[in-house]
């Protein structure tokens, strides 16, 4: 017990925790990697081979650089560092080239920055509160939100595994809004306007950035029942935001607009041709609405309604990343979708600005401005759920009822991540991690708040049971049946529609917490 009080009082633990993950990353370097290897490797091609004036139009590759520009140069320095390791990489034409060196070297590139990613956490474990600190050391809150973000395994799997760069960019994010709780607005804003233009789907949670340092920041006093007090609006500091977001702009895009490129930019980083869904649908409200077309469009066939011949040939289940008709519901348009995640969004915005509740209230509306995009948003990618997900671990471990909501999101989205890693010999990696990530999240979860009520009431403790039933009827009882050859769509229609409901169900009850919380008043400055 000495020992573990000295771990405790040093800090020690958060290395050795730091520690443990990074040795399991090295542990899955030789594990399946997904096409984005092949993506990053001709970025690391193009970037370093060719002129910046060619970057966003080389097309040698299916996969084009459609990442903004600060990407773009993270791939240029990486470059210089791997023509030291494979020469070849390197070159534009080398298409799917994958040697030991440039397996090495993209590998370990991903483990080296995940270092922003840690020490985001470490900042963000100062963030939270520890009045429900046991004595023991894995009962700290801290302790608790340095594993599930540490050890995340969504993170893991689509980082480590399936290959790609999110670890450092969700520490970008982790440190803007442990800037933020800590209220160092200015940092917070410029860590945010660094990481959009790394990777552009963080836009999502844009707005609630926008309106709580409008609010919190450049208004600096309220009235005594929590309305802004508009007098105390501050030019200097909005002029100060103004100036960092030009800045970080100009630097990234300056380049381009000089070269009259930002069109050709910008077809590239939005490209609406791609379809509703992604390859794989994600749990979200059009995986739900694409599942009812289909159930619609074979009882149409089997009552004969429709006309076989009228039906369109691209399926939502084939995997295809394109445009297509639905066959029985109204087809959805990109207008469509943004008028969807407006609606879905502004109810948390107008919660943030006229029921101020501080960087919580602003964490809880950058959750869900996350967690809306994800539900309507055009062509969303499976992945885009971690952008929920890490941002909620800082609540789960604070109140009760935001950990029930957590273990249900994190379960039913990590879930989801299952079909990215299809391979045989990943199969009981992702079982056993996931168990093991799913085991601990409950159980330090339960017994930090085993005073309150039970996380979870029967209903929600019979769904989440019921992955299990659908992993084995997935993926041990459906490939030896006849309908996979038939019906190949079946389990991956099945995952994304289970877990959607799950997502969806998450979603509402954050929804009701932040519609129902109360204000904190505050008439000081903040």
């Amino acid at each position: 017990m000495a020992a573990l009080g000295t771990l405790t009082g040093s800090g020690n633990w958060f290395s050795a925790l730091a520690l443990g993950v990074t040795l399991l990353k090295c542990l899955l370097i030789p594990t399946y990697h997904s096409t984005d290897f092949e993506v990053h490797r001709n970025w690391l091609a193009i970037t370093h081979s060719l002129p910046i004036s060619q970057w966003y139009y080389e097309a040698t590759s299916e996969w084009t650089l459609d990442y903004p520009p600060f990407f773009a140069w993270f791939e240029y320095v990486l470059s210089h560092v791997a023509k030291h390791f494979d020469q070849a990489m390197l070159n534009v034409h080398n298409l799917n080239y994958c040697s030991s060196r440039t397996l090495f070297f993209q590998r370990f590139s991903v483990i080296f920055t995940d270092a922003l990613f840690v020490y985001a956490v470490y900042e963000c474990c100062k963030c939270i509160n520890g009045k429900k600190a046991g004595k023991e050391l894995t009962e700290k809150p801290k302790f608790i939100l340095s594993v599930l973000l540490l050890w995340n395994f969504g993170l893991l799997i689509v980082d480590h595994i399936h290959f790609q760069y999110n670890g450092f960019l969700f520490g970008l994010m982790l440190l803007s809004i442990a800037r933020l709780f800590q209220k160092r607005h200015v940092e917070g804003a410029f860590f945010f306007a660094v990481l959009l233009h790394f990777k552009h789907i963080y836009l999502y949670v844009a707005p609630a950035y926008g309106i709580y340092l409008l609010r919190s920041y450049c208004f600096t006093a309220n009235k005594p029942d929590g309305s802004v007090r508009w007098n105390s609006f501050s030019f200097v500091r909005v002029i100060s935001l103004g100036l960092i977001v030009f800045l970080v702009s100009a630097l990234s895009l300056g380049p381009f607009l000089a070269l009259n490129q930002l069109p050709q930019v910008f077809s590239r980083l939005f490209p609406f041709k791609r379809g509703l869904c992604h390859a794989y649908w994600a749990p979200n409200f059009w995986a739900l609405y694409n599942a009812l077309d289909k159930v619609l469009s074979v009882i149409g066939l089997e009552l004969k309604l429709l006309d076989p011949n009228k039906i369109p040939k691209a399926s939502m289940t084939s995997g295809l990343v394109q445009q297509f008709q639905h066959t029985v519901l109204p087809s959805v348009t990109p207008l469509a979708t943004l008028i969807c995640t407006l609606i879905a969004i502004l109810p948390s915005i107008f919660c943030l600005w006229f029921k101020p509740q501080g960087p919580r209230g602003f964490l809880r509306c950058l959750i869900l401005c996350a967690l809306s995009s994800f539900m309507f948003g055009w062509h969303v990618h499976e992945k885009a759920i971690l952008l929920a997900i890490l941002p909620m671990s800082l609540l789960s471990v604070e109140k009760a009822g935001d950990a029930s909501i957590f273990l249900i999101l994190t379960t039913t989205g990590h879930y989801s991540l299952f079909p990215l890693l299809f391979t045989a010999p990943e199969l009981p990696i992702k079982i056993l991690l996931m168990l093991l990530f799913t085991i601990y999240s409950i159980s330090s979860l339960k017994i930090l708040f085993r005073k309150e009520k039970p996380l979870f009431n029967w209903m929600e403790t019979f769904y989440l049971l019921g992955l299990g039933p659908l992993e084995v009827c997935c993926e041990f009882v459906f490939p030896f049946t006849s309908w996979k050859l038939k019906y190949p769509f079946i389990p991956l229609l099945l995952t994304s529609v289970y877990c959607a409901v799950g997502i969806t169900y998450a979603w509402f009850r954050l929804y009701v917490s932040v519609l129902t919380g109360p204000p904190v008043s505050k008439t000081k400055k903040q």
